[in-house]
């Protein structure tokens, strides 16, 4: 089962997290959104501060991973990491999403 969660950044863009809970972490955590990343190829390390993760760190922790992980080398436009970190929150307070076709 899949949790997702949205957080749209006042005054900016829209971003959205999915991934999955076991034993405890973030597993196949995908970042999605109307953001701009700079560069493009900092999505993997975007996804990577979340990936193996506690499912019980607080909004605030979340962030600094987040934050640390692109560090100066990348940037986030129309959102930031706190956003990210308020989408990962709702997403771990709301209902999982059932598989629809049986492949999630």
């Amino acid at each position: 089962m899949k949790n997702r969660g949205e957080f749209k950044t006042p005054g900016g863009k829209l971003i959205a997290v999915e991934f999955e809970v076991m034993d405890g972490e973030l597993h196949n955590v995908v970042v999605t959104g109307d953001f701009f990343l700079y560069p493009e190829e900092a999505l993997p390390v975007l996804t990577g501060a979340l990936e193996n993760t506690s499912a019980s760190l607080d909004e605030s922790s979340y962030a600094t991973a987040i934050r640390t992980a692109l560090d100066s080398s990348a940037e986030l436009v129309g959102s930031s990491p706190e956003a990210l970190a308020a989408a990962v929150v709702r997403a771990l307070s709301s209902r999982p999403i059932l598989a629809r076709d049986g492949n999630d």
